[in-house]
């Protein structure tokens, strides 16, 4: 029983691994009029150790359907999975990559259609990556492309050092949208944001798509940020950039001991439960607690494991001497 947790952390391992390979499917959507036709491509396959290609479909309400099987060794397509619609679907093979087809659209071909194969992992056994996904689309409107717009998401910002941004993307058809961000120092080129100024939250609601960013700002550095929506339309960039200052010092100058009682009440800053920063502090404060329990937990049942078995081997022993 004492292993459970160990394997279970190692199964946990493995899915993040799995999770940091993927397919490369850039279109997030496809709007198509019946009749029409339409083809989703699917980049990225030199890294599946398998020659196969897999297709699925997912609509709305329901789970994932395998559509068909391409090899692209070979080129072959396999399509004995009895998919409802199998007979409108073909694949060819594009450099370093896969298309699905479909010659004549449907209304009920409106859908989110998948690509995935095998890959080798260091333990020697296959495990399945994905691509993100392509909607289809089926109706006679047109695509309009987004408005953006970027604000700040606090009004206390350079808290801790850092800051949020919020770009907000309204007014586009279809709804699907991917957010990415740019900074430009003063007098600089733009650049692309390090990994550890990444941390976007999402939101989505009817008619408009808001991404907050939180900025890891650098000391005694000014940065101007610019939002970019990628949509089936086209990418879109905000028309305005939002500046960023350097941020103060991040700990206030320490105080002797005899300073201490003289703390006044305002000094005091009050915690805001919709600021983005002191947020994330309480999620890692969390995360940290809860990994001490553990292994605070794991510790006792190894402690105590180990004191049953001395106790059970202690009367044999006695009885063995008696004898």
């Amino acid at each position: 029983m004492l292993f459970l947790p160990a394997a279970a952390l190692c199964c946990l391992c493995s899915a993040l691994v799995v999770m940091a390979a993927e397919l490369i499917q850039d279109q997030l959507s496809l709007t198509r009029r019946a009749g029409q036709t339409v083809s989703f491509s699917c980049a990225g396959t030199d890294q599946c150790d398998l020659s196969y290609i897999f297709w699925y479909q997912k609509k709305e309400t329901e789970t994932f359907t395998v559509i068909l099987r391409f090899d692209k060794s070979n080129r072959q397509i396999y399509s004995g999975y009895n998919h409802p619609q199998k007979d409108d679907f073909s694949a060819v093979k594009k450099q370093n990559g896969c298309e699905l087809q479909i010659q004549k659209v449907k209304p009920s071909h409106a859908a989110t259609y998948y690509c995935s194969c095998w890959k080798l992992s260091s333990h020697n056994w296959y495990y399945p990556i994905f691509g993100s996904g392509t909607k289809l689309v089926v109706t006679d409107e047109q695509v309009v492309k987004p408005v953006v717009s970027v604000y700040p998401a606090a009004s206390r910002a350079h808290l801790e050092g850092n800051s949020s941004l919020l770009c907000l993307a309204s007014a586009m058809f279809p709804p699907l949208v991917r957010f990415s961000w740019k900074r430009q120092k003063e007098n600089g080129q733009l650049e692309e944001l390090p990994p550890a100024g990444r941390e976007q939250l999402e939101l989505r609601e009817s008619g408009r798509t808001a991404a907050i960013l939180l900025v890891h700002q650098p000391e005694n550095s000014t940065y101007k940020y610019r939002c970019y929506v990628e949509h089936e339309g086209g990418r879109v960039e905000a028309q305005t950039e939002q500046e960023v200052p350097a941020p103060a010092a991040s700990c206030p100058p320490e105080r002797e001991p005899a300073d201490l009682p003289a703390v006044q009440q305002a000094d005091l800053v009050p915690l805001d439960p919709l600021d983005p920063v002191q947020s994330e502090c309480r999620v890692k404060l969390l995360c940290l607690l809860y990994t001490v329990l553990i292994v605070k937990s794991l510790l006792y049942c190894c402690g105590l494991s180990l004191l049953m078995s001395l106790r059970n081997k202690g009367p044999s022993t006695c009885c063995s001497h008696a004898d």
